[in-house]
């Protein structure tokens, strides 16, 4: 099972971007799927989740601003970040809790994709 992040890049604030993931691979169920991203020297943060009947929650931070969505048909997740403001600079990465074929079920993570906020 591997994820695929794609979608970062440089944006001013106030601005606009979209973070696509998509799992691939032996998968049999997908479970929640999640947006962590980690800034220069802070801890990682959960960002959004969203679970496979489409709850959503988010962080304080990001709330209003950025939406989470999932296409469970092509086992891709989205996070639409609206508003931008420089603290939202940092790394994001996407994970998924998922089973594959042989009913062992965890966590797969996805690499990192940059995200600078910055006039």
């Amino acid at each position: 099972v591997q994820l695929q992040a794609s979608g970062g890049g440089l944006m001013q604030p106030g601005g606009s971007l979209r973070l696509s993931c998509t799992a691939s691979g032996s998968i049999f169920s997908l479970y929640d799927m999640v947006w962590c991203r980690q800034a220069p020297g802070k801890q990682r943060e959960v960002v959004a989740r969203i679970n496979n009947a489409g709850d959503t929650n988010y962080a304080d931070s990001v709330k209003g601003r950025f939406t989470i969505s999932r296409d469970n048909a092509k086992y891709t997740v989205y996070l639409q970040m609206n508003s931008l403001k420089p603290e939202d600079t940092a790394v994001y990465y996407c994970y998924a809790n998922l089973t594959d074929y042989s009913l062992r079920r965890a966590d797969y993570w996805g690499k990192g994709t940059q995200v600078t906020v910055s006039s």
